[in-house]
């Protein structure tokens, strides 16, 4: 069983982080996405806080982990997310996800180069499974508009959604790492939402100068819910990544646009199924089950 929580709980992480997706476009019909992130963000950061007393002891705060915690927060989410938000602007929405769907490589690279993981084929097979079943979902999205936006893109952002997998990869690898000294996936979550609240409050008042409006005309019940949900997903996540290897873990949760997409086939009712849906669908799964056994 000890060997099957990490499967389970990277699993579960990839179920809430696709909820959340889903009320994260509800609220997105109210405000725009940069006070969506800051809310979604800071509501994150405060589940941690509430918690804090009972969970979290004082000498954690002068250990080397708590650094690296904090170095986490400064490029994750925020980091990442911008880059990702960049991409779209110049590239769009299908290419941005292509190539974001590359983040398990850069993991299973961390993991082998940088924690001393050993990869197998069974997990070698599962990952480009799951990352083609990704890009395959992305591809589904294409409009017609995509060939003049191609003939626009400036080379160079074609970087941005690669760093953006990049930058999810690394301080992914660095929360492991950051574990392995203090095993306490609910601090490594407290200390790295914290700072990046922080950081995007910093960015977003020297931007706007105006914090958002709060009540239920502006929509910012849906944000809130997404961050108390992406917690959850977050520690499920990281207690994923101090029982299990990183080259597991990240796979599993890349796992969550199927699931995304699943939920909004068959619970929200706003997408149908495609061939390209279904042909990720037979990747993903098989993708799944052969890291789950044969890892």
């Amino acid at each position: 069983m000890q060997q099957l929580a990490p499967i389970l709980l990277s699993l579960i992480s990839a179920g809430l982080f696709s909820v959340s997706i889903l009320v994260l476009h509800q609220g997105l019909r109210h405000a725009d996405s940069e006070s969506g992130s800051l809310i979604q963000i800071s509501a994150t950061a405060l589940c941690y806080w509430l918690f804090a007393p009972w969970l979290v002891d004082s000498w954690m705060w002068l250990t080397t982990a708590a650094v690296i915690f904090a170095a986490v927060g400064l490029i994750k989410p925020f980091l990442s997310a911008n880059a990702a938000l960049l991409s779209v602007h110049y590239l769009g929405p299908t290419p941005t996800a292509t190539l974001a769907a590359t983040s398990p490589l850069f993991a299973a690279v961390f993991g082998v180069f940088f924690l001393d993981e050993h990869l197998t084929m069974p997990i070698i097979l599962g990952t480009a499974a799951i990352m083609g079943g990704s890009i395959l979902l992305a591809q589904q999205g294409r409009g017609q508009g995509a060939a003049a936006r191609r003939a626009a893109w400036p080379l160079w952002a074609l970087l941005l959604p690669l760093a953006a997998a990049f930058i999810r990869a690394a301080a992914d690898s660095f929360t492991k790492f950051g574990m392995l000294e203090l095993p306490s996936p609910y601090f490594a979550g407290l200390v790295s939402f914290s700072v990046s609240t922080v950081i995007a409050l910093t960015f977003y008042t020297a931007r706007r100068r105006r914090l958002p409006q709060m009540g239920r005309g502006h929509g910012n019940g849906w944000f809130v819910a997404a961050g108390v949900i992406n917690a959850v997903a977050v520690y499920c996540m990281n207690s994923a990544l101090q029982l299990g290897d990183i080259i597991i873990v990240i796979p599993l949760v890349s796992a969550s646009p199927l699931l995304t997409l699943l939920l909004s086939v068959f619970v929200v009712r706003r997408e149908t199924i495609t061939r390209h849906s279904l042909l990720a669908v037979l990747l993903v799964v098989p993708g799944v089950i052969v890291i789950a056994l044969g890892r």
